[in-house]
C-alpha cells in the first residue's frame, strides 16, 4: 500500500485544486487571494461588467500578475512575451475556478 500526500486548496468549503507539493498549493492559494482582492477592486470600477466577467477578469489578471506588474511599471512588453515556454509550464497546473466548481 502506498501513501500519497496531497495538498488541497479549499475556498468557502469548496475544493478548488489538489497538488502534490505544498509550494504549488501555496502558489495557487496566493493567486486565488489576489483574484479575490481584484474582484473587490473591479466591482467598484465605472464599467458595466457582469459578476461572471468580474470574476473571470480578476482570475486572469491574477494568473498573469507578473505581466501586469511589468506593464504598470512602464515596461513596453509583458514578461511572458519574452519567455512563452515558462508561462505555458506555469499555467498547466492551474484550472479555472468555474471548472473546479463544475466537477
Amino acid at each position: 500500500m502506498a501513501v500519497v500526500v496531497k495538498y488541497v486548496v479549499e475556498r468557502n468549503g469548496v475544493e478548488r485544486m489538489t497538488f502534490t507539493t505544498k509550494k504549488e498549493a501555496d502558489t495557487y492559494d496566493k493567486m486565488l487571494d489576489i483574484a479575490e482582492s481584484l474582484e473587490l477592486m473591479l466591482e467598484k470600477v465605472d464599467v458595466p461588467l457582469s459578476e461572471q466577467q468580474v470574476e473571470s477578469l480578476a482570475l486572469e489578471i491574477a494568473k498573469s500578475k507578473d505581466d501586469f506588474m511589468a506593464v504598470l511599471k512602464g515596461s513596453r512588453e509583458p514578461i511572458t512575451a519574452k519567455s512563452p515556454a515558462k508561462n505555458k509550464k506555469a499555467n498547466n497546473n492551474i484550472a479555472s475556478i468555474k471548472e473546479s466548481v463544475d466537477k
